[in-house]
């Protein structure tokens, strides 16, 4: 069964200037490593952009008749301090969220059993009706809503290990028994949120704040004796991950301790569980993670192991 591999062209076209950390250059770092033999038996897939219809499952509708009035916009544009968006950023957040889409389609009805999508902008933190944090639409819940909403798919978990808590997610789950949302973030980092107390309408939200500094030790207690068991319980159909890699030693943007062999571990962890819960369907969405020599190395063994099941 081969993986599938989600990077559309738009998503490069993502310009949110000088200096910014979530930049094109990421997806062109992870693209160096996917062109080595290593990954030669990655299949390529294409997809078009998101719906309305879509978008309409975890957004409001005047939130994204806001934002798709940007489109095309001729200069720079800041949402927020940390929202930057150019001309081609509109159409980027339309394809990274049909990208999501299309591969849940396709491990759903396909003989992929898993899926990576290497996109931009990221999307945990968007909210029903915000952007922020880098984020404009929630490609996570999206997805989660398009297992559903097309293939009847009853509960869809994600399981985020970004070093910053993916408020967009939990808001949109929060009162859906259904959908579970796993989160194992810096505690106090971006954007504040996460204390393990919001457990969402039917205890479906688990969050696990760890402390900076937190490394490879605190990562496999936290997944063996909180998120393993939590996962089991609630047996998912469909495992989404939000993968962000800026929770690696080098990275600048948070202050957890992760080394690229934490990486390997948590994804064959979840992939473990994927077997036993849901016939391995996975659905890898890319987030954070802006040191780019981690960042290629990180999603490099990630998307390696996802290969050899």
């Amino acid at each position: 069964m081969s993986t599938l591999l989600f990077m559309p062209p738009q998503c490069f076209d993502h310009d949110t200037g000088y200096g910014h950390p979530e930049c094109s250059e990421r997806l062109r770092a992870i693209d160096s490593i996917f062109n080595t033999e290593h990954f030669s038996f990655l299949t390529r897939s294409t997809c078009g952009p998101v719906t309305r219809e879509q978008l309409e499952r975890a957004h409001d509708k005047d939130y994204i008749t806001r934002i798709l009035a940007l489109d095309g916009c001729p200069k720079p544009y800041e949402i927020d301090e940390d929202t930057v968006i150019s001309s081609g950023s509109i159409q980027a957040a339309l394809y990274a969220a049909g990208a999501a889409c299309q591969a849940v389609d396709d491990v759903i009805t396909t003989n992929a059993r898993n899926a990576f999508c290497a996109i931009r902008p990221p999307g945990h933190h968007a909210e029903a009706n915000k952007a922020m944090g880098f984020c404009l639409f929630n490609n996570a819940a999206i997805a989660a809503l398009q297992a559903r909403a097309v293939h009847g798919v009853r509960k869809v978990a994600v399981i985020d290990f970004d070093v910053h808590h993916g408020n967009g997610v939990q808001s949109i789950f929060w009162n859906d028994e259904n959908l579970a949302y796993v989160s194992l973030h810096e505690d106090g980092g971006y954007p504040r949120t996460g204390p393990k107390e919001e457990t969402g309408v039917n205890n479906n939200i688990l969050n696990i704040p760890l402390h900076a500094g937190a490394g490879t030790q605190d990562l496999q207690q936290a997944w063996t004796n909180k998120a393993a068991p939590f996962l089991k319980a609630f047996s998912p159909e469909l495992i989404i991950i939000s993968a962000g890699f800026d929770a690696h030693q080098r990275d600048p943007m948070g202050g957890l301790n992760y080394t690229t062999t934490d990486y390997a571990w948590i994804t064959e962890k979840i992939i473990v569980m994927a077997n036993d819960c849901c016939q391995g369907r996975v659905v890898s969405l890319l987030e954070g993670g802006y040191d780019l020599p981690a960042l290629s190395a990180s999603v490099g063994v990630h998307v390696k192991l996802l290969m050899e099941v």
